[in-house]
């Protein structure tokens, strides 16, 4: 039989939480960011939950052929636009929409030969100091573009540095209004955080959201809110089973580096999972697991192949016994990817985005 490890893409999942995107965003259109091979879901698998999207928002070129080989015939944006100027060929092959964010992308433009005008969206650096043009610069730059026959609409853009946190978007919202008050075109500014915390405030959501984490179960802002205060549900589950059990005493050890040391008669279950599968090697003792549904922890360091876990919350467990590392779990039982980061000392984009190659992953239709 195939090793006992498998991740689980839920249909229903990606649906509801971008039904919940569309909830917070008011009569805004809502754009599915489906970078990163869909934050590690598939684009062929979370199209099918996200299928209902306004639009999808993506980086890769190759992955935008994707989408329209699933027949996707809406909008696709580019959120990093062309990275060289052949690139144009492509997006008016395929109809893409992109981001323009710099003078050498206008310049690129301006050569390019054209029998379809592009929708491009121009990109503001409104304090994020990652890709855009700073407000003084901005206005120049939507002139050139819009003089361009090459070019058929603009629409501004930001993105927001700190949506997620306390600083919030308040000096951002007001560089990007002072910059662009006069100007048409339509607005896109919320990332997924900013959907949650500030949508309700004026101007914040604007023409388009970009939900992006959201949809995918995991909360922008977590640990100050969870999923189940977003209404989010987990779309993926990374699961496996108990392949052996240990009985320890006292002052026994576990794995590598013994870093773990029994205090007290104990068992633990070893499960067949490790970070050649995704999982973090950095997670330490008491990252929590289920098994068979029952929360508990893991115990020592995480090796390549597997990784302990404490059975002592679970009397009953055996080998093969169900462990889930992170999504649903037996009946009703959840554990959140943003409690197993955490304790990781990560974030959940990470790890979902982290599942290897060699971890089986299907489409779970319930």
């Amino acid at each position: 039989m195939p090793r006992p490890i498998e991740a689980l893409v839920h249909v229903d999942a990606l649906a509801h939480n971008l039904r919940r995107a569309r909830a917070v965003a008011g009569d805004a259109q809502v754009w599915a960011v489906v970078k990163a091979n869909a934050y590690g879901h598939g684009i062929e698998r979370a199209f099918r939950g996200l299928r209902g999207a306004d639009g999808f928002a993506l980086l890769d070129l190759a992955e935008a052929e994707r989408l329209r080989a699933l027949d996707w015939r809406g909008p696709i944006l580019l959120l990093e636009g062309c990275f060289e100027p052949r690139d144009l060929e492509l997006c008016s092959r395929l109809d893409l929409w992109h981001v323009v964010h710099c003078d050498v992308q206008i310049d690129w433009l301006a050569a390019h030969k054209t029998h379809r005008p592009h929708r491009v969206f121009l990109k503001m650096n409104s304090g994020m100091n990652r890709l855009g043009l700073r407000p003084d610069a901005f206005r120049a730059a939507w002139a050139r573009l819009d003089a361009l026959p090459q070019v058929a609409e603009v629409s501004l853009m930001t993105h927001f540095s700190d949506a997620d946190g306390e600083r919030g978007i308040a000096h951002q919202m007001a560089a990007f209004a002072g910059a662009t008050h006069d100007l048409p075109g339509e607005r896109s500014l919320a990332n997924s955080a900013a959907v949650l915390r500030h949508a309700t405030a004026a101007g914040v959501a604007a023409d388009w959201v970009r939900a992006g984490i959201l949809l995918y179960g995991s909360a922008p802002d977590f640990p100050a809110h969870d999923i189940r205060h977003w209404g989010l549900t987990p779309t993926m589950t990374l699961r496996s089973r108990l392949i052996a059990t240990q009985h320890l005493q006292p002052g026994d050890t576990v794995g590598y580096g013994s870093t773990y040391r029994a205090g007290q008669p104990m068992r633990i279950g070893i499960v067949a999972c490790g970070y050649a599968d995704g999982y973090p090697r950095h997670a330490g003792t008491d990252t929590p697991v289920l098994v068979d549904g029952v929360r508990t922890g893991t115990v020592g360091r995480v090796s390549m192949d597997m990784l302990a876990v404490d059975l002592t919350p679970v009397p009953g467990a055996a080998i093969g016994s169900e462990v889930t590392l992170w999504g649903r779990g037996p009946g009703d039982a959840q554990l959140a990817i943003d409690d197993v980061a955490h304790a990781a000392g990560t974030i959940g984009y990470e790890l979902m985005c982290a599942v290897a190659p060699r971890v089986p992953m299907r489409v779970d239709e319930a």
